[in-house]
């Protein structure tokens, strides 16, 4: 009998402004829509950015998927994913299922799906998709208190049978940190490989092409790399930054190209996807990607597969980057950075991206990672159906 998944995240594809987590969860979601083994439904707001009239498109609900599953988006009244709506369709939903797949942490959804499997017996796989680490590791994260409060409620309600997903073993340690006794599961997250690449030439005129792409928030230290920039000894470098965030911090970031002389050599390009981001990392020559922290990072694996090497900080769990000779693993701050860009430009770029797209081939599939997660369900299951006996 085909298992019953229900997915609740506070927001679902298309909701490309929310970042990574978006493109992580459509394609574990069509990879297990593909085994005839689940069926699938997803729960979720219209929450398309942060004002409230950014909002996904939505003709119909449920709205069927061209892979075949359900997608209940309900409406966002306020804040980032505040929906009424949701919490009626969640009891319902949550009763259909035989598991609960809870994706996000500080969020509107979090507290009321855990609540409401706990009082139907039912099992949860949760992925706090780097929330947790962020808050644990980094000086920067706000709210403390506050979130401290928010997981000690998790704590109180979550189901007996709950399995943390996280994507690194330093996602882990990070997250069992803030909720101790839970068990959890390492499962990193997929990407996809095309089988062929634009045409790109490397080092055009003798200049190091450099890109960030990715949200624009002040935890992804893009700061830091603005400064390297300044610092880097090669005057004809260029930095194109990809991504959109906060206007009050993307007019900061201006302000900080402005004050450290670099106005010729960054240009901000906005949101790409699709088409617009194959030509974005054809157009690359290195990406770097400064975080303080990150769950996975699924723009490193995404570049990687696109043949561009990637410079990503300790803040990333990608010390594969090293070992598997792609890139390079490094310290976040401005020194680093800077002399990380003169070492890779006297390497090998091509060769570089060749290991890369093969790393990636061989060891992040997206129906690997569907069948790894199918397995913590069953697991699961089975383990409510052997208390039950």
């Amino acid at each position: 009998m085909p298992l019953r998944i229900l997915h609740i995240t506070p927001a679902y594809y298309p909701a490309t402004y929310w970042g990574g987590p978006i493109y992580s969860l459509l394609r574990l979601s069509e990879g297990l829509a593909k085994l005839d083994s689940v069926v699938l439904r997803v729960l979720t707001t219209d929450s398309a950015g942060p004002s409230v009239g950014d909002r996904v498109t939505v003709s119909r609900i449920p709205m069927r998927t061209w892979t075949g599953y359900e997608v209940y988006y309900c409406r966002r009244v306020c804040g980032v994913a505040i929906s009424p709506g949701l919490l009626v369709k969640m009891w319902p939903l949550i009763r259909w299922s035989d598991v609960v797949h809870l994706t996000g942490t500080y969020s509107f959804p979090t507290i009321p799906t855990l609540l409401a499997c706990r009082l139907l017996r039912k099992p949860v796989v949760w992925s706090p998709r780097g929330a947790l680490k962020a808050t644990q590791e980094w000086p920067g994260a706000r709210k403390r208190l506050l979130k401290k409060l928010w997981e000690w409620i998790c704590r109180l309600v979550i189901p007996r049978e709950s399995i943390l997903h996280v994507t690194s073993e330093e996602e882990k340690a990070s997250s069992l940190a803030r909720l101790p006794n839970m068990r959890a599961a390492v499962i990193p997250n997929g990407v996809d490989v095309p089988s062929t690449l634009l045409p790109r030439v490397w080092l055009p005129g003798g200049s190091l092409r450099i890109m960030y792409i990715g949200r624009l928030a002040k935890e992804k230290g893009i700061e830091n790399l603005l400064e390297a920039l300044g610092r880097y000894d090669d005057r004809h470098a260029t930095l194109d930054i990809y991504g959109s965030g906060d206007p009050l911090y993307v007019a900061k970031l201006r302000n900080d190209v402005r004050g450290l002389g670099i106005e010729s050599n960054v240009t901000f390009r906005g949101f790409v996807d699709g088409e617009e981001k194959e030509v974005a990392f054809s157009k690359a020559d290195v990406c770097v990607v400064p975080s303080h922290s990150e769950s996975f990072g699924i723009v490193i694996a995404e570049a990687l597969a696109h043949g561009v090497p990637v410079i990503a900080s300790k803040g990333t769990p990608w010390q594969g980057l090293d070992t598997s000779g792609c890139g390079f693993w490094v310290e976040n701050d401005p020194d680093s950075l800077a002399m990380t860009l003169t070492r890779v430009r006297r390497l090998s770029l091509q060769e570089l991206g060749e290991r890369g797209r093969t790393w990636m081939r061989q060891s992040y599939s997206w129906d690997r990672v569907a069948r790894e997660m199918n397995a913590i369900y069953r697991d699961l299951t089975n383990s409510i159906t052997s208390m039950n006996k």
